[in-house]
């Protein structure tokens, strides 16, 4: 069946190709870029983030072909198409976090020569540890991947066609590529009703069921800063996981208002992993603290698995797994959420994985 059909069934309408280029929450009204007026009597701002984009800087040639972001599956596509017309040719990824890691994966496992090129000491800085990124980073050259760090691209040159060619480091290299991929990370998207609803921490502020300080407005994803309930304090999370379940808790209040009824606060446990060439991470709870690194983190090996705790005032807050078993991610997951206290930080550091599994 027809996903619109579906909808219409559940009563709900779904309107494509139309972007909302004006709010006025005091009117209650939407204005589209084509002119048209939506009204309403409760608003969800869903609007996510956007990526930064070198252009934004004034970067030199940062407006060539094949360069790419990600974030639309429109996105997706054209780098797809892109790879197959560069078949065996060269890329270079600016950025080491998430898009770095795993694009990174994906065009070496399609015969492209990649390079890695981010200013910070190691890669995923915002949350691996020196010990947690040496794995990967080893493990990335072993599969043949180049990474330059302490160093960003400048600028950009291009052939005739107006395609990339060349990448200027600030380092003085200059490395070729028929394909660069940018992911410098993102900005939460709150323009549109900026100056009409509280902000805090670079989001639109909300309660524990994401409404705003107007009482048929809410914010849901990344453009929410909520009450983190787990560490008592507001936060703003841009994860999949998180914007799933805060729009399913958002509808649940208004519904519950409607029919009188109220629900529970949300109790998010901070989650994220990752997953690129044969290698998988998950990672639960707050990367605060000591840390204690245990297991098998040895690039070489057939089947790595290793991970590492996240220790404040005396008990575990975080941890992550390398090459976890669906039942020791519930393991590590059910940890970061009791927080179980650590009397002897070397006996936990013996202990590694069987820590969380008997908890």
């Amino acid at each position: 069946m027809n996903l619109q059909i579906e909808l219409m069934i559940a009563g709900i309408e779904l309107i494509l190709s139309t972007e909302i280029v004006k709010v006025d929450l005091a009117a209650k009204s939407l204005i589209s870029a084509g002119g048209e007026t939506f009204s309403y009597q409760i608003l969800i701002v869903a609007t996510g983030s956007t990526v930064i984009r070198l252009t934004d800087f004034g970067v030199e040639g940062a407006d060539a072909k094949n360069i790419f972001y990600l974030r639309e599956v429109d996105d997706a596509d054209k780098l797809y198409e892109a790879i197959k017309a560069k078949k065996n040719g060269k890329a270079v990824v600016v950025g080491g976090g998430y898009i770095g890691l795993e694009l990174s994966a994906v065009l070496k496992l399609n015969n492209i020569d990649v390079t890695m090129v981010y200013p910070e000491p190691w890669c995923m800085p915002r949350l691996f540890t020196a010990g947690i990124a040496e794995f990967y980073e080893e493990y990335y050259k072993n599969k043949g991947v180049n990474i330059i760090k302490g160093t960003v691209a400048v600028g950009f040159t291009s052939n005739s066609d107006g395609e990339v060619k060349e990448v200027k480091l600030k380092d003085g290299r200059v490395l070729e590529a028929d394909i660069v991929v940018v992911g410098v990370g993102g900005r939460p998207q709150t323009a549109l009703v900026k100056g009409q609803v509280e902000e805090e921490k670079g989001g639109i502020k909300t309660d524990a069921f994401f409404k705003t300080n107007l009482s048929d407005v809410y914010a849901v994803g990344d453009v929410a800063t909520f009450p983190l309930k787990l560490y008592g304090e507001l936060r703003r999370v841009e994860h999949v996981d998180h914007s799933r379940k805060s729009a399913e808790q958002a509808v649940k209040a208004i519904k519950a208002a409607e029919e009188g009824r109220t629900v529970e606060e949300y109790d998010y446990l901070p989650y994220f992993y990752s997953r690129s060439f044969d290698l998988s991470w998950q990672f639960y709870g707050d990367n605060v603290g000591d840390t204690v690194l245990f297991g098998d983190n040895n690039p070489a090996s057939s089947k790595p698995k290793f991970g590492t705790y996240w220790i404040k005032d005396g008990k575990v807050v975080g941890v992550f797994l390398e090459g976890g078993t669906p039942e020791e991610n519930q393991a590590i997951a059910k940890v970061a959420k009791v927080q179980p206290p650590v009397a002897d930080v070397d006996q936990l550091a013996k202990e590694g994985l069987s820590f969380a599994s008997k908890i």
